[in-house]
């Protein structure tokens, strides 16, 4: 139930200042209320939902601040969950995360991008269990989550409602439209790869190098985007205010 309401949210099914009433979630989930009641807590306790007063539970609206602050902290952890990995990955870690490596490099090279969300979050949760921390694990999958959510949401809405939502590319973490996504797609797998060699290796401070690169580059690109998307909109508001 957790899962469903939260796919939904990051979706944009769900828009950002949306009410998550019970009665309704239960009836269309085909639940009774109970379980949407704790899934609620739940999402309220990963900052997916708040609770408003006399209005009760609505989708979270992200600020530009929190959005920024889920970069850094990503960019602190991600590394460390990856040299962790070096360090206490078992051979069933290994096979998984080079069959998801072998599979996310074909899909890239002919440009099936559509299929690679899936791959991408399969890769990195499993990367971040074989950390071998079940805490650290916990909190690079619900920021990843929180990542995709906040920067699929246009910037220049996030405190309007409904929220606007933009194309993200699939398995390539921040990129949006345009005649490189292929490219993009290839490079962040090759990086996948890399960081999968170290990580066999056991190699720590390589693999959290490598981890911190590739963070960056993705991260860089959520920022980019993020800034052009505020530009637009911008330009938008004044071209109609100058028709008008």
């Amino acid at each position: 139930m957790c899962t469903a309401i939260r796919d939904d949210i990051i979706s944009g099914t769900c828009p950002p200042g949306s009410r998550l009433t019970e009665e309704l979630l239960a009836r269309r989930y085909g639940v009774s209320r109970v379980p949407v009641r704790e899934a609620l807590r739940t999402l309220e306790s990963e900052g997916f939902v708040t609770t408003r007063r006399h209005a009760g539970a609505c989708v979270a609206q992200p600020s530009e601040k929190e959005a920024a602050d889920l970069l850094d902290i990503r960019a602190l952890l991600e590394p460390l969950g990856a040299a962790r990995a070096a360090q206490r990955r078992t051979e069933g870690h290994l096979k998984v995360l080079r069959g998801l490596v072998r599979l996310g490099q074909e899909r890239a090279q002919h440009g099936r991008l559509g299929e690679l969300r899936s791959l991408g979050d399969w890769f990195h949760e499993t990367l971040a269990q074989a950390s071998g921390s079940p805490s650290l694990a916990g909190l690079l999958v619900q920021l990843r989550r929180k990542t995709a959510w906040v920067y699929a949401v246009d910037p220049a809405r996030r405190s309007a409602q409904p929220a606007q939502a933009v194309q993200v590319v699939p398995g390539v973490p921040g990129a949006a439209g345009g005649a490189d996504l292929s490219v993009r797609a290839v490079e962040s797998w090759a990086e996948h790869g890399a960081i999968v060699d170290a990580v066999a290796r056991g190699d720590a401070e390589r693999a959290r190098a490598l981890a911190a690169a590739h963070t960056e580059r993705s991260l860089s690109e959520y920022r980019l985007r993020n800034a052009s998307q505020v530009r637009t909109s911008k330009h938008s508001v004044n071209t109609a205010s100058g028709r008008n």
